[in-house]
């Protein structure tokens, strides 16, 4: 099996290097690396150099884009930048943040995984972040069948499927959905640790704050499971404003009659699938 991974990367001097020597250090190395420096002011490019001058699968791909940080739209423009500079000669295709540190054995066992398991479409660790002492502790606010966006890995038909990646904020639930849609399942792997240099969030613009609801609206959630799922997210961040600025989103998309991201059809599977999850986890 040959795999791809794609690394968007804007400012990480401060991470990018740990990142990368991870990659390198992997018990089965990727056929190809494309880190796509977006619209760096620091040192990143000369990071990504260092490598390239010593992996001669690592490949610098520079992009100019706009500076603010908003989730979704600006990190899978550039990794779809980096895909039009590969081919499709691989078995499975990775979307990594430049910002974790892998396991050594990280994409053999993902290998294997998508080896042995043509069913399954996207598979991934659990990503782990240091507390106030130091420790790296699980930090995974979703249900445990997710793969969060900083390391997640597709094969290439269930890629193919779903589209790719939509630049847009919940491009990393949506991919999931639309992978169950097509029949295909999600894998993860509770000792797969990976460790998150820097804590969820911190580079987020304040703009961000309504784009949970827009997204709920694209993915045609319609308004009570939107409703539900900003209760629990508002729950678990233990954050009540939450619930008011996704509501306020969704609304507010809903009115200016945005574009979906996906179609009547699959919309309808969606929240299928979404109230048959929250009906099972009513049940006593």
């Amino acid at each position: 099996m040959r795999y791809y991974v794609i690394i968007p990367a804007h400012n990480e001097e401060a991470f990018l290097g740990q990142t990368l020597t991870s990659v390198t250090q992997q018990t089965f190395l990727p056929a190809k690396v494309v880190v796509v420096n977006d619209h760096s002011t620091d040192g990143t490019s000369s990071v990504i150099s260092q490598f390239t001058e010593v992996y001669p699968f690592i490949k610098q791909l520079n992009v100019t884009s706009g500076n603010e940080h908003l989730p979704g739209s600006k990190v899978i423009r550039a990794f779809n930048l980096g895909l039009q500079l590969l081919d499709d000669h691989y078995d499975f295709i990775v979307k990594l943040d430049a910002d974790v540190v892998l396991p050594p054995n990280y994409f053999e066992t993902l290998h294997n995984v998508f080896s042995n398991h043509p069913n399954i479409g996207i598979a991934g660790g659990f990503i782990h972040e240091q507390d106030k002492l130091g420790h790296w502790v699980l930090n995974h606010p979703m249900d445990k069948d997710h793969v969060r966006g900083a390391i997640k890995a597709y094969s290439k038909p269930c890629f193919n499927a779903i589209g790719g990646l939509k630049e847009a904020m919940g491009w990393d639930t949506v991919d999931e959905l639309l992978a169950k849609y097509h029949g295909y399942t999600i894998y993860t792997d509770s000792h797969l640790k990976v460790q998150h240099l820097r804590p969820l969030g911190k580079a987020y613009n304040s703009k961000a704050k309504l784009l949970q609801g827009r997204a709920m609206f694209r993915m045609r959630y319609g308004f009570w499971i939107s409703m539900i799922a900003s209760l629990k997210m508002a729950w678990k961040q233990k954050r009540g404003v939450a619930f008011q600025d996704n509501m306020l989103g969704y609304l507010k998309a809903k009115n200016e009659a945005v574009s979906y991201l996906v179609s009547p059809e699959e919309g309808k599977f969606i929240r299928q699938l979404r109230w048959r999850n929250i009906k099972k986890k009513l049940r006593p």
